[in-house]
């Protein structure tokens, strides 16, 4: 007996697909309520952040690839307005002040 095959033997890219669906980022989406204003919120998978390092608003540290982390950009905003933050940080973010204070060597966002 051969061993079973885990890929689709044909058909539309897994790319696609995600881009077809308006599920981009590969993880569940939701709604937030924060500052007022409605967040859509949507949690990446670590196989799915590949390729790219992002910048934590919440912390000012790098997200590196592949980790597991959440996007999140106002409900009437455009693509320019998402941001990449860490779960933690998300989750954490009624807690925090509004201004981190950066390092003298730290790259701007």
């Amino acid at each position: 007996m051969s061993p079973r095959r885990n890929r689709p033997r044909g058909g539309e890219k897994p790319t696609e697909r995600a881009t077809e669906s308006g599920d981009r980022y590969g993880g569940f989406g939701s709604s937030e309520t924060w500052q007022g204003e409605d967040w859509s919120v949507r949690h990446v998978a670590g196989a799915r952040a590949a390729g790219k390092t992002y910048r934590c608003p919440g912390c000012d540290q790098e997200i590196p690839s592949g980790l597991p982390h959440v996007v999140a950009w106002p409900e009437h905003g455009g693509v320019d307005d998402r941001r990449h933050w860490h779960k933690a940080c998300w989750n954490a973010k009624d807690r925090r002040t509004t201004r981190v204070q950066r390092s003298r060597n730290a790259p701007r966002y």
